[in-house]
């Protein structure tokens, strides 16, 4: 059975900081990268950031950029996302996904998502 799931969400101040974690199993985790998405309500899902575990190449959205840090245990098939100095705008339900690669926009398999709410 395949499982992503989400872990780490919550409320935080803005400035502050959270670590979400996308365990995984149930598919060859060397095989797919790994991307955070992110949807708030009322908005379009946006994809956050992604990792490739092939060759550990890691991407971000310009809205994130300088603030995240995207990183996996290959080991543990566990991805990460260090979110550092959050802003209000970035609350949202957060969720990691499979794909056949960063530029894919085909979600082979999701996780149910962990709510990040940052506070002003």
């Amino acid at each position: 059975e395949v499982q992503l799931v989400e872990s780490g969400g919550g409320l935080v101040q803005a400035g502050g900081s959270l670590r979400l974690s996308c365990a995984t199993s149930g598919f060859i985790f060397d095989d797919y990268a790994i991307g955070w998405f992110r949807q708030a309500p009322g908005k379009e899902r946006e994809g956050v950031s992604c990792i490739s575990s092939s060759d550990n190449r890691s991407y971000y959205d310009d809205s994130v950029k300088g603030r995240f840090t995207i990183f996996s245990d290959n080991a543990k098939n566990t991805v990460y996302l260090q979110m550092n100095s959050l802003k209000p705008e970035d609350t949202a339900v957060y969720y990691c996904a499979a794909r056949s690669s960063c530029r894919s926009r085909l979600l082979v398999y999701r996780g149910q998502g962990t709510q990040v709410t940052v506070s002003s």
